[in-house]
């Protein structure tokens, strides 16, 4: 097939996705399709191609830190741009498959996805309405609560509009709490609060137009599985070096150890797999589409959904390409099963 892969983007994950965008583009050029990798928001779009099995792609590293506010703006405007007219638009016309290995911003809030909706173009993953539902996380824990799921506490407050709320306050003198934006992926801007005082610090530093949600700190075992159509992947357990699963350990050496199988009784892990299924279901994924739920356990060790990701990493140290391994699926398997989805005879 020809496939146009969408990486980079204008989101605080641009870097986790250009390392995405290009192992993907070698898993499917050893699959012997046509690959043309595009950047719709670099100046330059075409990052390479279009490449064909036995040409190489060179790697890509994670920095340290996302993109700052200012320079997303930026990028925003010329991925805009890109996607709504000219020569980058042809192009995702003349492809047979686009793949989105897009990560948070407009690649995994809907934008996008309805994009290429409206303009009728296959691509890989769930629809933008499903994406939609995951990305806000306070409404996607309302959905996955009233659908029977376990869920923590939670509070959602627009920390430059006004105090902090009664609500946050009392779960801060119950105990740690972690502090979030409601949108956004790869524990960017994600911090643990252990006062009242700390919270207020943590808000002053927020934007104002950027909502957070306040949680209770979940002590226990923290766990993921990934769904791929409708099958649960094996349960993978990461083991943390540090308070919490952020930026710097989810992307760096060393931060933190990922098992899978995970060491669990087998029915708890598939306790999980149930929940990771009905959590894909409840926000909307259909049999076209993958996500990754991530659980964190309270201190009695019962599981929480604390996340479902419409679009997961796939780097070569992403979670869910390590749960593929768990299936005895290789790499490009796993890769060619996101395309093979994507056909209309799979929807």
């Amino acid at each position: 097939m020809r496939v146009v892969i969408l990486c980079g983007g204008e989101s605080a994950e641009r870097d986790v996705s250009h390392a995405s965008g290009r192992s993907v583009a070698r898993a499917l050029l050893e699959r012997g399709h046509t690959v043309t990798l595009v950047d719709p928001a670099a100046e330059a779009p075409v990052l390479a191609g279009p490449l064909r099995a036995g040409d190489t792609v060179e790697e890509s590293a994670v920095g340290k830190e996302p993109p700052s506010a200012a320079d997303r703006q930026r990028l925003r405007h010329r991925m805009h741009a890109a996607l709504t007219g000219g020569p980058v638009l042809e192009l995702l016309r003349g492809a047979e498959l686009v793949f989105l290995a897009l990560h948070g911003g407009w690649g995994e809030d809907g934008h996008v996805q309805a994009l290429l909706e409206m303009a009728r173009l296959p691509f890989t993953g769930a629809d933008s309405a499903a994406c939609a539902a995951a990305w806000h996380k306070a409404r996607a824990q309302a959905v996955l609560g009233a659908a029977g799921l376990p869920v923590a506490n939670r509070v959602p407050w627009w920390p430059g509009t006004r105090e902090v709320p009664r609500a946050a306050r009392e779960l801060v003198a119950a105990g740690p709490v972690v502090v979030k934006p409601v949108e956004g992926g790869s524990s960017v801007s994600v911090h643990r609060v252990d006062s009242l005082p700390e919270l207020e610090r943590v808000a002053a530093e927020a934007h104002a137009d950027e909502e957070r949600l306040v949680e209770p700190f979940l002590p226990g075992r923290e766990f993921t599985v990934g769904v791929v159509g409708g099958q649960a992947l094996p349960v993978v357990e990461i083991e943390l070096t540090t308070p919490l699963f952020d930026y710097a350990a989810k992307y760096q050496p060393g931060g933190v150890s990922e098992v899978c199988p995970a060491r669990v009784p087998g029915d708890f892990a598939r306790r999980l797999q149930d929940m990771a299924v009905r959590a894909h279901r409840a926000l909307g994924f259909g049999a076209e589409a993958y996500s990754r739920t991530d659980f964190r356990c309270d201190a009695q060790g019962a599981p929480m959904c604390i996340d479902v990701n419409a679009l997961p990493g796939l780097t070569a140290t992403s979670l869910l390409p390590l749960a593929a391994t768990g299936a005895n699926w290789s790499y490009p398997e796993l890769i060619q099963r996101i395309v093979d989805l994507a056909q209309p005879s799979a929807r």
